[in-house]
């Protein structure tokens, strides 16, 4: 059974930075998609960000520029580091690893 532990959510305010990472115990990490994605109250879970094993990335429209997701295939963990931040980010943020494995979500919120 795959886990996915997450870690660095908090409080932030705007114009702030966190870093959130998603350590997995996977000996096919480096071969699964790892994708981040958020939920905010009310609201459906998106899509924030991916990265293939090889590294090649995609960002949604509302977060490029701002957010960066990259990965350590060595260590078996993925980052989001997420720079400038709005109110609209406030969400729990998901990791997810291949198609089938979810982490327990962080919250993060964006506020003065």
């Amino acid at each position: 059974q795959v886990q996915l532990v997450e870690s660095g959510g908090g409080l932030v305010q705007p114009g702030g930075s966190l870093r959130l990472s998603c350590a997995a115990s996977d000996i096919n990490f480096s071969r699964r998609v790892m994708a981040w994605y958020r939920q905010a109250p009310g609201k459906q879970r998106e899509l924030v960000a991916d990265i293939t094993g090889g590294g090649r990335t995609f960002y949604a429209d509302s977060v490029k520029g701002r957010f960066t997701i990259s990965r350590d295939n060595i260590k078996n963990t993925g980052y989001l580091q997420m720079n400038n931040m709005e109110p609209a980010d406030t969400a729990v943020y998901y990791c997810k690893l291949g198609n089938e494995f979810w982490g327990q979500g962080t919250q993060v919120t964006v506020s003065s």
